[in-house]
């Protein structure tokens, strides 16, 4: 993965789009800092899937294991992770209703 300026990116980005297109990743940089990665959109939203996949394979596992533990010594939920837990489920179907 090649890393060029922003002031670069600016200067050559048909060059920099067409070699997204060919495959490659471009980082741009800011002051020697990673600000952004150009990758093809297909490359994104395979990357996104696999979290997605990873992500319900853990919560898979977990209702697995909590099949075996009897109701009355499993931990109960704080009321603050609860909220975290809504909070995260509503944020990622804003993420998915505005792409």
């Amino acid at each position: 993965m090649e890393s060029v300026t922003v002031s670069q990116a600016r200067a050559a980005l048909p060059e920099i789009l067409d070699r997204v297109l060919a495959g490659e990743e471009v980082t741009l940089t800011r002051h020697g800092v990673a600000v952004a990665v150009v990758v093809r959109p297909d490359v994104l939203r395979s990357r996104r899937a696999e979290g997605i996949l990873q992500a319900a394979a853990q919560i898979g596992d977990a209702l697995d294991q909590a099949r075996h533990i009897p109701i009355s010594i499993q931990p109960t939920m704080s009321a603050e992770r609860a909220d975290e837990l809504v909070a995260a489920v509503r944020a990622g179907r804003r993420r998915r209703a505005h792409n």
